[in-house]
This record gives structure tokens, C-alpha cells and sequence, in this order.
């Protein structure tokens, strides 16, 4: 990878919007759903925002800047989803306001039908507070 896009990401990465970053509070470490999510990852001629290889699942976080490039998004959009990537766009509103919506998405996304979720460490975790679950938790959620 070439210098300069390196450091756009690194860049993206230090200045994460507040959606961003409640996103990536719930999506990182595997804490959801045992996926593993990268953020500002450079690829084709574009960086998204966030991305599930193991799913070839993006997620998208517009803010108000985005409905000035709608062709750009819209090329974007084909350009990944030729590759076999499947993307999802959100608000910055939606995920401020409404998490668990977007989460419910993303999760129907990456398991369509419903088929292959595996027993989840994010149900323990609590959405507003994200301190990790005490052990006692993971095992009650495992088991349950």
C-alpha cells in the first residue's frame, strides 16, 4: 500500500465521527456475533468504513455530506457489490438514535435467513455502557 493512503486511514481512524465510534464499540474484538470487522479499510480505489471479510458484509455510515455525492455512493455501491460484497449504508441519525435497528440489519445481513448465528457474547454486553461482561455473564449467555 502506498504512503499517502496509509495515512488517509490512519487519519480516518484518529477522527472517527460519534456514530463511528459507537458502532465500532459494539462491532470490534469480535463482540458481535463472533465477526470479525475491520474499520477504514482501503478497498478497490475507495476506504469504507467498516468490513466483515469472512461475510464480504461493508457498512457504510453517512453523514450529511453524503447526500451531495449520491452518484459517487451510487457508483460505490455497484463497484463493491460486482465484487460480491454485500454493503449496507445507515445514517449517522440511525445509528445515534436507534442502535439496536441497525444492529438487527446488520445482523440479518451477515446471517440471511436467520441460519448460522452462533451463541453471542454481544447479548451480554450492554449496548449503552459496552464495558465488557463479567464471566459469569458469557456463561449464562453461552448456555442459555
Amino acid at each position: 500500500m502506498a504512503r499517502e493512503p496509509r495515512q488517509f486511514v490512519r487519519a480516518l481512524r484518529r477522527q472517527m465521527t460519534s456514530a463511528e465510534d459507537r458502532l465500532w464499540t459494539v462491532l470490534r474484538g469480535r463482540r458481535f456475533h463472533g465477526l470479525k470487522f475491520k474499520r477504514q479499510v482501503p478497498l478497490l480505489l475507495y476506504t469504507v468504513d467498516f468490513l466483515c471479510p469472512e461475510r464480504r458484509l461493508i457498512v457504510e455510515l453517512d453523514g450529511q455530506q453524503h447526500e451531495w455525492h449520491r452518484d459517487y455512493d451510487a457508483k460505490r455501491t455497484e463497484e463493491t457489490e460486482r465484487l460480491g460484497f454485500c454493503l449496507l449504508r445507515f445514517k449517522n441519525e440511525d445509528v445515534l438514535s436507534d442502535l439496536d435497528a441497525v444492529l438487527k440489519r446488520i445482523t440479518d445481513a451477515a446471517f440471511p435467513g436467520g441460519e448460522g448465528i452462533p451463541p453471542t457474547l454481544s447479548a451480554a454486553y450492554d449496548l449503552h455502557d459496552m464495558r465488557p461482561p463479567r464471566r459469569d455473564r458469557i456463561t449464562e449467555t453461552i448456555l442459555c
